[in-house]
């Protein structure tokens, strides 16, 4: 018999032993088995198409044994050098990112170095080296002389086909739907990544060596007014849904109950909040949180795994300079402690939350921005300069001042006016008033303030008594209402004038900042005393209750002392600072924390006599009051931006930097290209359907 009907028996004969009662078999099942045995017409189309498919795996396809031979390599192919015509050197990056010199030589293996030429640069390859140890003939000098192997080739196989109009430079742009191109071809992308991923492992240890636990909590939660919008994920329960996790909060508290007494989670977690550079919908945290542990324990642990970090990191040596962007080089970290005389990049400073908006005009202020903001004294003494920038009847006015080192007093005022002009509207359209601007220039009169009178100088010593103005240096006056008690904003106008004109003047060449890796480019700052609670503005979530106020943190941060509780027992809230903090980096919040409520009764008043919650929005904590009621000990916690630290230690602005996959500005991901419209078939499970928009939507 021959072979062909042989084997079709066969399959015939397994086909009825699985099925002895099928009356017939399908036609495209005999088709798949029998195109095998050789029984399709081989002129036919899907014979050829098959033909075909066969011979590309051939091609393509290699064996990968556990242990390899010292001759064979793999790795993607970089560009050839070619030195003659039977002379050519490419790099080849292997798995373990080594990368090793791989030398041709036509005259002694014409076969292989032909196909080495033909093989597209950056295609994925199987190498084969020489085994002998023989040297190219007058070409020794050609061997990498930076410390990489050079190997000398005896075969080569491409592993796989590449675009025929894949042109790599060192400008190549690709689109965000080719994300995969840009991590491949962008060295800062790779080498943020692979720095992420030694920096968690980092942190990961540190915790551990202090006996934290990692425990993985649920991310599909449930529905909860923490303060941000939430993901909701419909079930098929009828009228029943998820939410997606915003935070391991009170999973955490949880474990606190449980008896465990150091928790730690790379947790992820997800808000469905206005995007920004520093923001995605999904994103990682270090969760960490303490039994029987206050403020000071929390800041000390999170300092030492952040020091032990920069320590190993040594980020005077580590980082370089790639396509324009300063990053770190996860292959330059050495295994050695940081000598004596080697600099320091990074300082750790506290400040109240309170020092902060007065010094600085922000709850998170960069500490690299030189000088501080100054109140101005005896405003009724400059009347006329107080009218000329607000018409508020009583305002504070502040200032601060910047030193141009020398800068000609015109070429800073070309600057100034073009800053003005070019501001954006919140500056502009300020019902309190614009920004006043003023250049020192002595071939002015009195220096260029004659807008302050003749006492100008008085002015100056006030707003900027740590410098002596030189020409070109400027002065910023803002006004603005008097706040009367505790404010609780994030910022002023005028901290938020100085931060964009201090980035202005960088960009310009005219000011400095400490490169990564330099001393002082590091600022570290932990704020404390915040204010407990904030009005609710509008389109914030806040906790839903009927007060109108909201968690400055999140409902469940203690007061800070017991005055500040006292103060909540006698209905003023708005006047008590909470027991949180923040840790800052470079004036980006990269984390925050606080000490708990332990007690239930406290916990309750702050839900319902304070935020004012409907009954039934607090019994959704139910399960939390039935820990706090169990004999739980007192506790605080911390979390750490993961994203954020890393894209600032790693040299950019945006979290999609240091990302594999990220969201864009509206939530998308262009790769995938999610999220999908979804049809009334697929919603039906779910109790859903798809409804007309109303007209104002």
């Amino acid at each position: 018999m021959p072979p062909q009907i042989g084997r079709c028996a066969a399959s015939l004969q397994r086909v009825h032993s699985l099925t002895p009662t099928a009356p017939f078999l399908s036609r495209q099942w005999l088709l798949r088995t029998f195109h095998g045995s050789s029984l399709l017409p081989r002129d036919s189309p899907q014979s050829d198409k098959h033909d075909e498919i066969l011979e590309t795996w051939r091609q393509y396809s290699a064996q990968f044994p556990t242990e390899s031979p010292a001759n064979i390599h793999y790795g993607f192919l970089r560009p050839k050098r070619n030195l003659g015509k039977h002379l050519s050197f490419a790099d080849l990056t292997t798995p373990t990112g080594e990368q090793i010199q791989i030398c041709s030589n036509g005259e002694q293996n014409p076969e292989a170095h032909a196909a080495f030429r033909d093989v597209p640069a950056h295609s994925p390859v199987l190498i084969r080296a020489r085994t002998d140890a023989q040297a190219l003939e007058g070409h020794e000098a050609d061997s990498a002389k930076d410390g990489r192997r050079t190997i000398y080739l005896d075969h080569i196989q491409p592993l796989n086909s590449m675009p025929p109009k894949l042109i790599i430079t060192k400008d190549v742009v690709f689109p965000p739907r080719q994300r995969f191109q840009q991590i491949r071809y962008h060295e800062e992308l790779r080498l943020r990544l692979e720095f992420r991923s030694w920096l968690k492992a980092k942190l990961s240890n540190s915790l551990l060596e202090k006996g934290f636990t990692d425990i993985e909590t649920p991310t599909l939660f449930k529905s909860t007014p923490e303060g941000a919008r939430e993901f909701v994920v419909p079930v098929r329960g009828k009228g029943k849904a998820y939410a997606l996790s915003q935070s391991p909060q009170q999973y955490k508290q949880a474990l606190m109950g449980s008896g465990i007494m150091r928790y730690m989670q790379w947790a992820r977690c997800y808000r469905d909040e206005d995007a920004r550079t520093d923001r995605q919908p999904e994103f990682t945290q270090l969760d960490m949180e303490w039994a029987f542990a206050g403020a000071e324990k929390v800041q000390k642990d999170v300092n030492d795994i952040v020091k032990d970090a920069l320590a190993a990191l040594r980020p005077s040596v580590t980082y370089q300079d790639v396509r324009g962007q300063r990053v770190p080089s996860v292959s330059r970290l050495a295994e050695s402690k940081r000598t004596a005389d080697e600099p320091e990049a990074h300082q750790f400073t506290t400040l109240t939350f309170a020092e902060c908006m007065e010094a600085h005009g922000s709850d998170k202020p960069d500490l690299r921005i030189p000088g501080r903001i100054r109140a101005m004294q005896n405003l009724n003494e400059y009347r006329s300069f107080v009218s000329m920038i607000t018409h508020l009847p009583d305002p504070e006015v502040e200032a601060f001042a910047f030193s141009l080192n020398g800068n000609p007093a015109s070429r800073t005022r070309e600057l100034v006016v073009k800053f003005m002009d070019e501001l954006p509207d919140a500056f502009k359209q300020n019902p309190d008033g614009m920004p006043q601007i003023l250049v020192y220039d002595t071939s002015k009169p009195l220096a260029g303030f004659s807008s302050l009178g003749h006492e100008y100088e008085s002015v100056l010593e006030q707003v900027a008594p740590e410098q002596e103005l030189e020409n070109g240096d400027i002065v910023v006056f803002q006004a603005r209402e008097k706040v009367h008690g505790q404010n609780c904003a994030s910022s002023t106008k005028l901290g938020d004038l100085r931060r964009l004109l201090w980035k202005t003047l960088i960009d310009e060449g005219l000011m400095e900042t400490p490169q990564l890796g330099e001393p002082g480019s590091l600022q570290f700052l932990w704020v404390t005393d915040f204010p407990m609670f904030k009005m609710v503005e509008q389109g914030e979530p806040g906790q839903g209750g009927a007060a109108g106020i909201a968690a400055a943190h999140h409902p469940f941060t203690a007061p800070g002392s017991e005055e500040d509780l006292k103060i909540l027992l006698s209905g003023d809230p708005m006047q008590a600072k909470s027991a949180a903090y923040d840790l800052v980096l470079n004036g980006v919040e990269i984390g925050g924390g606080s000490v708990r409520n332990h007690v239930a009764s406290v916990q309750r008043l702050i839900m319902t006599d304070v935020l004012k919650m409907a009954p039934e929005r607090v019994k959704e904590f139910d399960h939390l009051f039935e820990v706090l009621e169990a004999g739980c000990p007192p506790h605080a916690g911390f979390a750490l931006g993961f994203d954020r630290m890393v894209a600032l230690l790693s040299g950019t602005a945006t979290v999609r930097d240091v990302i594999a996959f990220p969201k864009t500005m509206k939530g998308e991901d262009l790769f995938v290209k999610s999220p999908s419209k979804l049809t009334n078939e697929q919603l039906a499970p779910y109790n859903l359907r798809l409804g007309k928009a109303k007209p104002e939507q």
